[in-house]
């Protein structure tokens, strides 16, 4: 498993840049199952977690966002019946941030604990 579940996300500013693509395409590999999306032009990071009924989706849903005020990240969270979808970008620099790779690792453990 990606060691990025280990790292703590830092503080983003105003004039940051997001994380160029090519390195994107790089790290993604530390993140199985993760795929870069783009609403309105940004780039995001996106999975679907799959659950045997709704209430362990409502289950995994709290863990994350119970993480996300921990690390004072938040994503775009959709829950489904058996399944959610996670969406990790950072709004200060447009884009995908090295926090939204760690807090992508970070939910995977979530999975996995």
């Amino acid at each position: 498993m990606s060691e990025l579940k280990n790292k703590t996300c830092v503080t983003c500013s105003e004039g940051l840049e997001p994380i160029p693509p090519g390195e994107i395409h790089k790290l993604l590999a530390d993140i199985p199952e993760w795929e870069v999306t783009a609403d309105d032009g940004i780039s995001r990071l996106q999975r679907t977690f799959t659950f045997k009924d709704f209430k362990s989706a409502i289950a995994f849903t709290n863990k994350v966002g119970e993480l996300a005020e921990v690390e004072q990240h938040h994503p775009k969270l959709v829950t489904e019946w058996g399944k959610v979808t996670v969406i990790w970008w950072t709004h200060t620099v447009n884009g995908v941030h090295m926090n939204d790779f760690i807090m992508a690792g970070k939910t995977n453990a979530l999975q996995a604990g």
